[in-house]
Parts: structure tokens; sequence; C-alpha cells
């Protein structure tokens, strides 16, 4: 027996030595890969936020993709696993913002272009150290296709789709109602606002002949009519009347209109509209064909419009308004009241709605190509459930907000009107003249959305439409990702991979909840709960961290992630170590390459194990991993060690030669075997004790053939 494993295992010392070997080896690499790997399988990796370390969710996902990929090259597959890194705009710029914010410095007054080159030195130093972290977790992705978000053949490929949308008028820069953040200075989709209830005042006043009901009194000045419903008798009589309210300022002439959307109990069934700053309201001005006054700017103060309110802040101006509508008279009653509102998703400030020029996508269109395929099977959901939940989302989709006013992303290619403000696409950057009117144009500012770059990651990855990794690699075998950005990414992908390339850019996909901490508490910086996942890796060893990722991990439901529970999968790669070293002693002097007669108890041992390698094939298969790895652990520790190689212990010290060379025979058996199920749970470990056994015509486990 070899020296080696008479010393504990050492995950520290091993597994860098051990990632090396496979990276040289170049079977990361599918065009390197033995000839009998032939069908492709693919995964994109989804490309972590390069502003940063990695988190124990980013463990999950490289530990779940790694797995499905050890397993499908083992298999015979022609494997690609493509890593790459995302720019993420906004939330990049995000953090960015609060490390200079340290330095005394703010991004507003900055030159953009000073502010983009250094938020590019920034994430390209993550981008690297970010590398060399999934490395760590032992990813066996193909580096040498390793691609980033800014790429200029993703731009190019980005910049064709903006293009075609516009070709199809699909496409539109108009003044629409947006959901602004006042800190941030920009923009957001309705994906990026988390609802949040919170109480307030409802404020009932007077309103010319009317009372109205408003949580934001201090809108009053942007009023443009009075909504009831048509059927209310109470206010019949006043419909498509001008009435004339008083307020702090002065006076308004508003309209009466009516509309079904108004409800009669809600209130007093009379709403005060104010387009330019409630999306309720917007739609009923589009409608009725009312002005839009702005009258809170995009600094969250009141404007010019609101004479003696003019600079202050919403909540104090709100406090002064009705103190003066109080004194006035006009002030009817005040009550509580719970309502949600839309904050930020990076700052938790409340969203100020705005009417503004904004890039949209019709994604309607797009939208129903996903559902048919959702409905054809054509991709499908791991767990089932999301087919329904998807479709649904898909169903009710509205115009995509794809223009964000930050620096860091890539830059919308248009032209703005100086005179209409009309938008025109020119990805070719060859327009001096606004086409409609003849105006001077000026360069537009803004940036893409992160996610409309990123939705196009897979067929934008393997270089579509002529590159050769498209022809043998798209669509891709299994997107897997985090539940919770489905919407954001996954559906995003869906619709733009059938828009561009008339397939979907993968069969399954795959879902996994969040990582918990030990009490089932999100992770979050500010609980100071969050655990990083190379710390664990250096203290138990990655291979047991990734047991740990896996085991009671259920597709998209969330699970605990603790020191204790890792402990006991660090113990377990210790004990695979301690039974190699019993079975290489034990069988010292045996042919390995022999096939002796077995007993019946061995035939019936060696039957056993074909069945169970047979269930937990099926099992990874059916991308049930969580079943698989404890399916494994259990066989190993509890199968293996504790009764086979404990009965085998007679017949191995005996003098019956047959019984001997039997038991010999199904321990290295057992063993060989259980190393290649347990390679694509706990690589290094397996990897190593491969290295050392004795048998001919080894290769790398890596690639060596799963057991049938």
């Amino acid at each position: 027996m070899n020296e080696k494993f008479l010393k504990p295992y050492n995950p520290l010392e091993t597994e860098p030595r051990i990632y090396k070997t496979w990276e040289e080896s170049g079977y990361f690499n599918p065009d390197n890969l033995p000839e009998r790997h032939k069908e492709s399988f693919t995964l994109i990796m989804p490309p972590p936020n390069a502003n940063g370390s990695l988190h124990v969710g980013h463990a999950a996902f490289v530990t779940i993709e790694d797995l499905l990929i050890r397993f499908k090259r083992m298999r015979g597959f022609k494997t690609l696993w493509l890593p790459g890194a995302d720019h993420a705009g906004f939330e990049t710029q995000v953090v960015y913002e609060k490390k200079i914010e340290k330095e005394g410095r703010s991004r507003f007054g900055m030159d953009p272009e000073i502010l983009r080159s250094e938020i590019m030195d920034f994430t390209l130093g993550n981008k690297k150290f970010m590398e060399g972290q999934i490395r760590q977790l032992g990813a066996s992705c193909d580096w040498s296709r390793e691609k980033f978000t800014l790429d200029p053949d993703i731009i190019k490929i980005v910049y064709a789709t903006f293009k075609q949308l516009s070709n199809d008028n699909l496409l539109y820069r108009g003044k629409r109602m947006v959901n602004w953040c006042v800190k941030h200075q920009t923009s957001l989709s309705d994906l990026e606002c988390a609802s949040v209830e919170q109480n307030d005042k409802l404020y009932y006043l007077k309103y010319g002949p009317f009372t109205v009901a408003t949580v934001r009194p201090e809108t009053i000045f942007g009023d443009v009519a009075i909504a009831v419903n048509p059927n209310d008798p109470r206010y019949k009589k006043y419909i498509g009347q001008d009435v004339v309210v008083k307020n702090p300022i002065g006076e308004l002439t508003l309209k009466v209109i009516a509309d079904e959307v108004v409800e009669i109990e809600f209130g007093t069934g009379a709403l005060k509209v104010t387009p330019a700053h409630d999306a309720n309201d917007f739609k009923l001005a589009e409608k009725n064909k009312l002005p839009i006054i702005e009258v809170i700017d995009k600094n969250g103060r009141l404007n010019e419009k609101t004479g003696k309110y003019a600079g202050m802040k919403i909540k104090e101006a709100r406090e002064k308004v009705v103190a003066d509508l109080e004194a006035m008279g006009l002030m009817e009653k005040i009550e509580d009241y719970k309502h949600s509102i839309s904050t930020c998703y990076k700052c938790n400030s409340t969203l100020e709605p705005r009417v503004m020029p904004q890039w949209f996508v019709d994604v309607k269109p797009l939208a129903q190509k996903a559902i048919e395929a959702i409905a054809k099977e054509e991709i499908k959901f791991v767990p089932e459930r999301y087919n329904k939940i998807c479709t649904q989302w898909l169903e009710n989709i509205i115009p995509w907000n794809i223009s964000r006013q930050i620096v860091w992303g890539i830059p919308i290619p248009a032209k703005i009107c100086n005179s209409c403000e009309e938008g025109i696409v020119d990805v070719e950057n060859s327009i001096t003249k606004c086409p409609k009117c003849g105006g001077e144009v000026r360069k537009e500012t803004d940036t893409f959305d992160t996610w409309f770059s990123s939705g196009q990651w897979p067929f934008a990855t393997l270089g579509y439409p002529d590159g050769k990794d498209f022809k043998a690699f798209y669509p891709t075998s299994v997107m897997e990702t985090a539940a919770d950005i489905v919407f954001f990414w996954v559906m995003r992908m869906a619709m733009f991979g059938l828009y561009r390339t008339g397939k979907v850019p993968f069969k399954d996909v795959y879902l996994h909840g969040l990582v918990n901490d030990k009490h089932g508490k999100k992770m979050s910086k500010s609980k100071g709960n969050v655990i990083n996942p190379l710390e664990i890796s250096d203290k138990f060893g990655t291979d047991a961290m990734r047991m740990g990722i896996i085991i009671g991990n259920t597709p998209a439901s969330d699970v605990s992630f603790s020191d204790d529970k890792i402990r006991g999968y660090k113990n377990f790669a210790n004990k695979v170590w301690n039974i190699t070293r019993f079975v290489l002693t034990s069988v010292e002097g045996f042919d390995i390459e022999s096939k002796p007669e077995l007993t019946d108890t061995d035939t019936t041992i060696i039957a056993e194990l074909a069945a169970t390698t047979t269930d937990i094939t099926n099992d990874i298969d059916n991308y049930r991993f969580y079943m698989a790895a404890e399916k494994i652990y259990h066989y190993i520790w509890h199968t293996f060690a504790d009764v086979i190689i404990e009965n085998s212990k007679v017949a191995i010290a005996g003098t019956d030669e047959k019984a001997k060379k039997s038991a010999q025979y199904t321990l290295y058996k057992i063993l060989t075997t259980s190393l290649k199920v347990l390679h694509p749970f706990m690589p290094f470990v397996t990897e190593e004790i491969w290295a050392y056994l004795p048998h001919k015509d080894k290769k790398l486990l890596m690639i060596e053939e799963w057991p049938n």
C-alpha cells in the first residue's frame, strides 16, 4: 500500500494541485475529450457579477453545475460548460458609488468617461479574483471560452438585437411612466421594484363640490382632472363639467371625467387625477387626452410650479401642505391607511413615479413565442410548477423599460433629436440629422438595463449566428440558476433566444433556492450572517462544502447552511480516505486485473452495487441531486464501511483462498465504482485517491467511464 494513505487526508494541500492537473489536462475543453465523447451537452454558466467576492449562493450554482458536467463527461458526452462574468450595470455602479463615498467622492459631477474607466478597472480586478474563487470551488468549466458581458463580440450581438427590435417595430422611445430612484438617479424596470407595505395617512380634501381622498396631498398642484365612476349616481350631473378647486397657492380648473376604473366604494368615489405622479392616473390621462404636469423633480423636490413649496423635499412639503389645507378649512378628515409602495431593490428608498422619455421594448410578441415553447415542452422546468408560474408571468407582461441613466453599462447606440426628442437607432454611428424633422441630433447617454444584454447570453456567448460553437452547442442542454431571477433573466433569455435564433436557448431549466444561515434566515451584510464559501472551503475542504450544499437542497427550496453540517461531510471525506487505506491493505498481493470466482454472498453484493449505481444515475438524470448525494453517502458509509468491510475481514484474514480472492475482488470493485459515482459530488478527494490505485490503464478520474 502507498504510504500516502498512512497520513490523514489534507484538502488544503491536495485541492490546488489537483485543480492544476485538471486544467493542464485540457479536458475542460470539449474539443480535447477522448473519441468516445460525441453527443454535446452544454451548460452556460450564469455569469456572476464582477463586483465583489463570491457568496454561498454562487457556491450552490457552481456545485450543482459542476456535478452535472462531471457526470455527463464521465458518461461520454462532449461537455461544454462555458464560464463568464457580468458587468452588472446598475448593481456594480451602486457598489462602486459606496466605495467612492467612503473616499469622500461622488459620481455626480464626475466626468462620465473617467467614472466609466474607474469602474472598468474595479470590475476587471474583481473579475480576475472571482475566477480564482470559482476554480477553488472545483469548477471544471472551459476557461478558454470564458466570456464577459462587455466583450466587443457580445456588444456587437446586443446591438444587432436592438436594431432588429427597431426594424420589427418592437422598440420605441417615448414619454411613459417609469419607476425613478431619487437616490441613484435612474429609472428601474418593474422587476427591480420591491413592493413594501407601509402605514400612511389618507387625507380627505374638500375639492370644489367633491371630497377626494389621497395619500399624496403635496401633488395637488399637478392635478388635471377629477375622475368618478359613470354609474355613480352621486356625481352623474358633474361629468363633463369643469369645476374650480382651491389650494394653498391659488385655484385650479379641473374637468370631471368618468371611467369605470374608479371604485364607487373606495374613499369617496371621486379621485384627483395627477398623471405625472401616479401610474393609474397616467393611464387615465392617456385614455382621456389629459395634460401631464410635473410638480416633483428628479431630485424628489417640489418644483417651480408649486409656489412657496418649491425646493422642499416630499416629506417636508406634505406636512406644510396639510397644515395649510387645514388652516384654509379644506381638510375634511385624516385616517390611518395601510398600502403597498414601490421601493428601490438596492437602497430601499421609495420610488417616485415619473413621466420621462425612455427606451421601451414591446415584449408581448416575444412572450407569446416563449408561452408556446413552454406549452410544447420545448422548455421544461424543475420544479414543474414553474411551467405555470412562468406562463402566467409571460401572459401579463408589460412593455420593458431598457434604458438606465447610469454610466456603467453598454451604451445605447442611438441619437436623440434636439427639436422633436425623437429617438433614432444608430448602431453604425452615422446619423447627423433627424430623419423625421431634419433637426440636429445628440448622442444618447443612457445605457442598457444589464438584463437586456444578459438576456442574450446563451446565443451571444456561442457566437451567433455563424460561430462554430453556436452550430455545435446551441440550443444548450440545461440552464441552472436561482429561482429568484427566473423572471429577471430566465424568461428574458427564453424570449430573446426564440426571437433571434428561432430556437429555445435551453431545453431544461433547473432552479435552486436560496442558501440561508443555520437559523433559516436570509444572509445579508447588515445582519452579519453572510457565509464566505472560500473560508468554509479552507476550513473543511471544498468537497465537504459541496456535499453540504447538495444534501437537503431540493429544487427551488431554500436550504440552511452551517459549519456543523459541513463538518459532518469533512468526516465523510476522511472516511473515504480510511476506507481506501483498508482496501489497499486488504488487496496486497492480489492480481487486480483478475476476476476470480465469486462467492454467492459477493455476487449478491456486486448486484446490489449495480442496482444502487443505476438508482443514483437515474436520480442525477432527473435532477434529484440531493437524493443521489444521500444515497452514495449512505452506501459508502453504512453499507460499504459498516457492513461489507466488517464482514469481509474474516475472509481476508482466513485460509480459504477462494473466499479471500472473492472478498478482495469485491472490495476493490466497490471502491473503484464508489469513487466514480462520488466523483461529481466530491471531485478532489476522489481524484486524489484514484491517482494512487494500483490497476493499469488508469486515466484521470474526471474522464473515466461512468459505471453501467
